[in-house]
């Protein structure tokens, strides 16, 4: 019989010569790779112990299994050096029976530095260092399931299903070392007692068995994500099994995504797998708080980014219905010295993932030309990426994650089944219209195409809020303002196959310093140690939870130095009912977003009452604004131009670059202020010089907006400009 026994426990970790007692999971980034500066270690450090000969029969084999070491690791057993892995996201296994003596000198050396062989290398996140996952000892007897093979389980469960006839067929394959025939049996979800087996003589290494599943209950999502099991027997009595689920699926370039033959529009968000305090390091119990997370907000589909999660959070994700985009880390930067090292990553990805039934797209690349060309090179990396997944995989299509700057027409495209951009018009740059125009132009110029939205989001540290929200200043107001215009925007173009906020969970970015934080990524809806779910939270939880629900903005918003102030209550109950101090106030219809004014005299206890639920909050008018409340800026931000002086028959700040630049004069104006920017960030130019859509995208945005973005400009020069503009009639056509 196989057997497995845990070794997290009993390690000692050394680090620059210094050495302490660990136990597992455990990275040495935990803290300062979450507190800024950019300066968190990245080197070599070694975990030892000691491993006594378990007790074993005869012809007993021996495996360690390491389910994570980021990012490679040496594994040396007695002062033998016995394998190496490159790729700090999938698991890998060695065998140690030749060596194995009856007191044994375990060591593994992991390295998480700079190289230009292994993915990650330049990314918004922290490349945490450590054995951060389980690593385990394996005993099987000498005729056992494959363990040697990527890590991979050793059984291979393909589910196809007929929507017509309401069956499915299903192949499972085994591979095995050693001989004997193999029993491959299938079982509900409701017990472990098969309700068909048969036994199977293997083609050498390798047994195949096919069963008809009539009546087949369907994998159906969250309303219903039913598993059945797969368990293969050796004569010998090792045993692997697998769940599975049996679902049909495609995704349209007009419907979007289909489950089982109905709509199922994939609306959620992404993941990355880190935590406050711990880094990677995380338990199952930190990946069953993250997944009921996920179930409260109510999404039906999470992007794993930017690499292969752990296997608990993919067994959640099947066992809640949740549809999976899984990727590899080939981000950013490609690196010419890396391929072999992205196809390794990938074939461990899908080799040990493949069973799940919530996977739905294998992610070949994320804004792999943020820092690198579309050349030959990079174009086959790509092309061999795809033909590794549809020729392990022939069920499931390839998707990519695409920088907002690329080029829809760029043969990039191409090379995946299903395209996705990342875009962040509203926040990094530009104004929130823009996303709408972006994917308007992308589905009129490419009916037949299907494209999702793989990220969007804004930053927001939940001290920060506005009364008058704007881009830029970090404000939960501003977030909860950019997310209700996107989430209108995407349900309104359905054909959107899917959309995966960025981020739920703030993450550990330690190269970053903004927003009052050193060393953290604040997009997230929910902060990075879980505790605070941000409003913008519960606007996406009144769209896709279905349990009534109200949720009033601003209760971290007390200190309000307005007469009337604005309360924004988010429901997904078509009534809300306001009371301020214990009585009704108003009572309003609406859908989703509910806005009362409100007079404030004093403190205020204000209450939203819907479908039987309520929320309330506790205001207090001030007469100055807290500034506790207010993010101070580096850069200033620039004021909107005097409205006294403004004549729409004439130019201003306020048109696009593009109408600036169509006519002769307000060019020219336009011409000189760019020339004196060229001269002080001349690197800056150059790339939008070298890069048409990103001249296009620029040409869409107001003068204002670009001048805001560039900041360090005093708002007097912003007013002369303006003045300059006003004084160039619009009707005086370019060339006429």
């Amino acid at each position: 019989m196989r057997k497995i026994i845990s070794l997290n426990e009993d390690w000692i970790f050394t680090q620059k010569g210094e050495s302490k007692k660990v136990n597992l999971p455990h990275t040495w980034n935990a803290q300062d790779g979450q507190d800024g500066g950019n300066d968190y270690y990245r080197g070599t450090c070694v975990y030892s112990r000691v491993l006594e000969r378990p007790a074993m029969d005869a012809g007993t084999r021996v495996f360690l299994e390491i389910c994570g070491a980021a990012m490679s690791a040496r594994v040396s057993l007695n002062g033998e050096e016995l394998a190496s892995h490159e790729g700090g996201y999938s698991a890998f296994r060695v065998e140690l029976t030749q060596c194995m003596r009856d007191r044994n000198d375990l060591a593994i050396s992991v390295d998480n530095g700079d190289n230009d062989l292994i993915y990650p290398q330049k990314a918004d996140f922290t490349f945490y260092g450590g054995l951060y996952r389980d690593v385990n000892l394996i005993l099987v007897p000498e005729t056992h399931f494959e363990l040697s093979y990527c890590g991979a389980p050793g059984i291979k469960v393909t589910p196809e299903v007929d929507l017509e006839k309401g069956c499915a067929q299903v192949m499972v394959e085994t591979w095995q070392a050693g001989q004997g025939d193999v029993v491959v049996s299938i079982s509900g979800q409701e017990n472990d007692a098969p309700f068909m087996s048969q036994q199977v003589t293997p083609q050498g290494n390798h047994a195949i068995a096919r069963f008809v599943i009539e009546n087949v209950h369907l994998w159906d999502g969250v309303e219903d994500p039913y598993l059945y099991k797969a368990t293969a027997t050796l004569d010998s009595g090792d045993q692997v099994s697998a769940r599975f689920g049996c679902r049909h699926y495609e995704i349209s370039a007009e419907k979007g995504f289909l489950l089982n033959g109905r709509s199922y529009p994939l609306r959620g968000v992404s993941r990355h797998q880190d935590v406050k305090g711990a880094g990677s390091a995380l338990t199952l119990e930190h990946h069953k708080r993250d997944m009921a997370i996920v179930r409260e907000l109510g999404a039906n589909t999470l992007r794993l980014a930017h690499y292969q999660h752990a296997q608990e959070f993919y067994d959640l994700c099947d066992e809640n219905g949740i549809l999976v985009w899984a990727e590899i880390p080939y981000i950013t930067m490609h690196m010419k010295n890396g391929r072999a090292n992205t196809l390794r990553q990938m074939e461990e990805l899908v080799a040990q993932c493949y069973n799940h039934p919530s996977i739905m797209v294998w992610g070949l690349s994320n804004e792999i030309t943020a820092a690198s060309a579309v050349d030959e090179d990079l174009l086959e990396n790509h092309r061999l990426l795809n033909d590794l997944c549809h020729k392990m995989d022939a069920t499931r299509p390839t998707t990519m994650a695409n920088v907002f700057m690329l080029e829809t027409d760029s043969t990039i495209l191409d090379i995946p089944d299903v395209n996705s951009y990342n875009l962040y018009f509203g926040w990094y740059l530009g104004e929130l219209e823009q996303n709408e125009e972006f994917f308007d132009e992308f589905h009129r110029k490419y009916p037949h195409r299907a494209i999702g939205f793989s990220e969007y989001g804004a930053d927001a540290n939940p001290r920060y809020q506005n009364s008058n929200p704007e881009r830029g200043d970090y404000s939960e107001s501003y977030q909860a303002v950019y997310h209700e215009h996107m989430l209108e925007m995407i349900e309104e173009r359905p054909w959107l196959w899917a959309t995966h906020v960025w981020n739920l969970f703030d993450f550990a970015a330690d190269g970053r310093d903004e927003g009052g934080k050193h060393g953290e990524n604040q997009k997230g809806l929910v902060t990075f140690d879980r505790q605070v779910r941000k409003d913008a939270f519960y606007l996406y939880k009144a769209a896709w939870n279905r349990e009534p629900m109200v949720h009033i903005c601003g209760s971290r918003y007390v200190d309000r130095a307005e007469e009337v102030t604005e309360v924004k209550v988010y429901s997904n109950a078509e009534q809300v009912a306001l009371l301020v101090d214990g009585r009704p106030f108003d009572s309003m219809e609406g859908h989703r977003v509910f806005r009362f004014s409100v007079p404030i005299y004093g403190e205020h206890v204000i209450e939203a009452r819907a479908a039987g639920v309520s929320h309330s909050i506790r205001v207090r008018r001030v007469e100055t604004e807290n500034p506790e409340y207010v993010f101070v800026k580096k850069q200033q931000v620039v004021n909107w131009f005097d409205q006294d002086a403004f004549d729409p028959e004439c130019f201003s700040i306020s048109d696009t670059l593009a109408e600036l630049q169509a006519n002769p004069q307000a060019g020219a104006v336009v011409e000189k202020l760019m020339a004196k920017a060229s001269a002080s960030r001349g690197d800056v130019a150059q790339s939008v010089k070298d890069n048409p859509a990103l001249q296009r995208m620029m040409g869409r945005m107001t003068l204002i907006s670009l001048l805001k973005q560039a900041g360090n400009i005093e708002e007097e020069s912003i007013r002369q400009l303006n003045r300059v503009l006003q004084g160039i009639r619009k009707t005086e056509q370019t060339g006429k």
